[in-house]
């Protein structure tokens, strides 16, 4: 699957999954916009790797939960390679805390990050795409916690739940346009936002046997589904979400 010639921003980009996607969009031939929030030595590195495998990328530092550097992330990509075929919506954080305990803060930081970048990343992208007259996909990392409650967690749940309906809803207003919306829902991934699961033996053993294929996913695993929606082969998908959890919403397992 080629995407040669395509160009591809990818907001949260230069660490877990997001780094996994670049270098899978890479590896395939589109050239890359790094969105990054810190940590520029990284950056830098992923760039190094992205022109080893025959692609080129830029990084761009913005804070997507500001309108005004989204669209300025977008600008810097369309200045640089003249155009922009893929818009990935992955930049994401959580608190891990309940109802009773989520503040206000942190609600505003959950679903600023979460679904208002997804928002206005989908809204600035597809003006974009609609000037440039191409078609375009727009993709949103979501969670498997769209659909499935997360006690305890519950500003993130409202905020993936809320990036299902912006997938469906955008990729129907968005089809006449050749826009394809579609939403990727990772289960449980070795990635820095499940480091302290992955450091506690009990915690890891207990997850493990709730996933029907028995471990967590590797980055690259649901940098491959993406892939694959960027490419023709998904040509005729759009305002749906496609689950890569190893089966774990179908599991009768508790956790």
């Amino acid at each position: 699957m080629s995407l040669k010639g395509k160009v591809a921003i990818v907001t949260g980009g230069n660490s877990g999954i997001g780094r996994a996607i670049a270098l899978g969009l890479a590896k395939a031939g589109a050239n890359i916009v790094v969105d990054f929030i810190s940590d520029v030595a990284a950056t830098e590195t992923l760039k190094q790797e992205i022109a080893t495998l025959g692609a080129e990328a830029i990084g761009v530092e913005a804070d997507v939960s500001h309108v005004d550097q989204l669209q300025g992330l977008i600008d810097a990509g369309v200045a640089k390679f003249g155009h922009i075929d893929i818009m990935v919506n992955n930049a994401g954080v959580e608190t891990r805390t309940s109802v009773l305990e989520t503040t206000e803060a942190q609600y505003d930081k959950v679903l600023s990050i979460n679904l208002k970048s997804a928002f206005f990343g989908t809204q600035i992208a597809a003006r974009q795409m609609i000037k440039q007259g191409t078609p375009g996909r727009i993709i949103n990392i979501t969670s498997v916690h769209e659909d499935w409650p997360m006690p305890g967690n519950t500003a993130y749940c409202l905020a993936k739940g809320g990036m299902r309906m912006l997938t469906r809803t955008a990729g129907v207003e968005l089809a006449p346009h050749g826009i394809l919306v579609a939403g990727v829902g990772p289960g449980a991934v070795a990635t820095p936002i499940n480091l302290s699961t992955m450091k506690d033996p009990a915690l890891m053993a207990k997850l493990d046997a709730a996933i029907p294929v028995g471990r967590m996913a590797e980055p690259g695993e649901i940098a491959n589904v993406v892939v694959f929606l960027a490419g023709e082969g998904a040509s005729y998908v759009t305002a749906t979400t496609i689950f890569a959890d190893g089966g774990i919403m179908q599991s009768s397992v508790g956790l």
